[in-house]
């Protein structure tokens, strides 16, 4: 490649990449991020009528919950990625499950994000799951915006919601728009620096299409005519006191991290809801450079233009498409260019593998990607190459960060009812085992294994798939172990409590299953030679 090509390649990687907006979104459970995501949907052209989670008599279902299960509860439960155009910019958004027993999904997902938009139910404030996931954000300085959500149910005062994001997460908070009104009242927003007024009126589409709204100054006389007049006198009070008490917002400080940008709105109504995706495409970073481990210990960041071609498995999905069975392993694309078919090197086995078949993504229906830029997520078709955490470049000589693990707190036998479908079974219990969402665990003899998880949600969902995928029925038996440790020492001369259960893992090293913390520490005590590692 001469220099010229190579010049003009780069500049390319760089255009492409500043188009980049890869998030997560983060929430409690039902605080309301995947219809917020279906709502991006909308607005962006890939779907004519939105169909919330739990609009389930009209027979709409979310676009982003592609699994059978996920439309039958209405939560999400796998990590979802979609790309799609937005308004000139390029939109890799990755849907997580909110329910705390998938959290390692949801973890794992955070790390291939660039930003990240946290979803508040304006009723109940920063719930617990919330403030964990902002942590995570926090410890990978994931800047992070804020859309409080559902301003027209009953709820909470914003001002009380603003102090307690500050409070309870830790950082500053400043509100770019304000709502006008709450509850039955809610009828707009108004954007805080150009005072631009978003008057909604309510549609018989109940949030399946765009909202019919009016924009005008705030100091437009119809305004306040259009308002009731508790209403416009709580709405000018706040803006007073924001002006003179608020926190002042830069987007250096929130793309380090430092303050959240605050936005209100309704994801099921749409109010407000447009304003906030064209804030996002202003203010969220576009794709940027990884920290990655070298050979002799030290680390570097990796330049997502001027680094040639690599990315990162951050998540395996088997069966998305039914008719095939197969595995897709999903990668963030860190650096440089990609083109369909090239050979990289996969630095776990050292060895040559061709990217044939890349696909994105939106809900079950694939499309081909010929070319994808640092920030854009691919699916690969797995063969059973890829692990989890695996990195893979053209460069070679380093390795992306290792992605979180968790310590299993729920354990059980798994059989099938019927022994001759055990080839099936076997077969999903590994597959199922590889996404990362549970773990094998075997007797020491190696006639016995049980399955370790990080919450018992998983075990349903285990359970489901197993049919449902795999048409094995399984009776989930649960075991009285509420943690887990890997033995450091000879597993001969170990004595366990005797409510304590010695295993192996998948790479066959000893795990030993306690019953309580009192156990654990009883067994320390009594082997002294030993040690524990925690699992994870």
């Amino acid at each position: 490649m001469t220099d010229h090509v190579a010049t003009q390649v780069k500049q390319e990687i760089r255009t492409a990449a500043s188009k980049r907006r890869t998030f997560a979104i983060i929430s409690h459970p039902d605080a309301g991020k995947t219809t917020l995501t279906e709502k991006l949907l909308l607005y962006s052209g890939m779907v004519r009528t939105a169909g919330m989670v739990g609009a389930r008599k009209s027979g709409k279902l979310a676009t982003s919950d592609w699994m059978e299960m996920e439309q039958e509860r209405g939560i999400s439960i796998t990590a979802s990625a979609m790309q799609f155009g937005y308004k000139g910019a390029v939109i890799n958004v990755l849907d997580t499950p909110g329910h705390q027993d998938f959290c390692e999904d949801t973890y794992r997902t955070l790390t291939a994000a660039d930003s990240a938009i946290m979803v508040i139910d304006a009723a109940k404030g920063v719930e617990t799951q919330t403030r964990k996931l902002f942590e995570v954000c926090r410890l990978r300085q994931i800047p992070v915006l804020t859309f409080i959500n559902k301003m027209d149910l009953p709820g909470r005062a914003p001002l009380d919601l603003m102090a307690e994001v500050e409070e309870v997460l830790g950082i500053h908070a400043s509100a770019i728009n304000w709502p006008i009104g709450s509850g039955r009242d809610f009828l707009g927003v108004v954007n805080r620096e150009t005072r631009h007024v978003l008057l909604y009126t309510k549609t018989a589409s109940a949030g399946a299409a765009k909202p019919d709204l009016t924009e005008l100054l705030l100091d437009d006389p119809s305004v306040k005519r259009r308002v009731p007049d508790y209403v416009w006198e709580e709405l000018t009070h706040d803006l007073e006191l924001l002006e003179i008490a608020g926190n002042p917002f830069s987007k250096d400080e929130f793309q380090n991290g430092k303050v959240t940008p605050v936005f209100f709105g309704s994801a099921l109504t749409n109010f407000g809801v447009e304003a906030f995706f064209d804030a996002f495409v202003e203010l969220a970073p576009s794709a940027r450079g990884r920290f990655a481990d070298l050979p002799n210990g030290d680390e570097r960041l990796i330049d997502p233009v001027e680094t040639p071609f690599s990315a990162y498995v951050f998540k395996l999905q088997a069966n998305m498409n039914p008719r095939h069975r197969d595995s897709t392993a999903f990668m963030r694309v860190c650096s440089g260019k990609f083109d369909r078919d090239m050979v990289v090197t996969h630095h776990r086995t050292k060895s040559e593998v061709r990217l044939s078949r890349p696909h994105s993504m939106v809900a079950k229906d694939r499309h081909t990607v010929d070319v994808a830029y640092p920030g854009d997520v691919i699916g690969i078709i797995n063969t059973g190459v890829f692990q989890i955490g695996d990195t893979i470049s053209v460069a070679n000589g380093f390795n992306y960060k290792p992605l979180p693990q968790f310590q299993p707190e729920v354990f059980a036998r798994v059989r099938p009812t019927d022994t001759t479908m055990r080839k099936s079974f076997d077969k999903g219990i590994e597959q199922l085992a590889k996404e990362g969402t549970i773990q094998i665990l075997r007797s020491m003899d190696g006639l016995e294994f049980f399955v370790a998880a990080v919450g018992k949600l998983q075990f349903d969902v285990l359970e489901f798939r197993l049919q449902s995928e795999y048409r094995v029925k399984t009776i989930v038996d649960m075991l009285p172990y509420e943690s887990s440790a890997w033995l450091v020492g000879d597993v001969e001369t170990f004595k366990p409590p005797s409510d304590a259960l010695v295993v192996k893992d998948s790479q066959d090293r000893a795990v030993v299953l306690f019953r309580s913390a009192w156990s654990k520490n009883f067994a320390r005590e009594r082997n002294p030679q030993h040690d524990f590692k925690d699992m994870g």
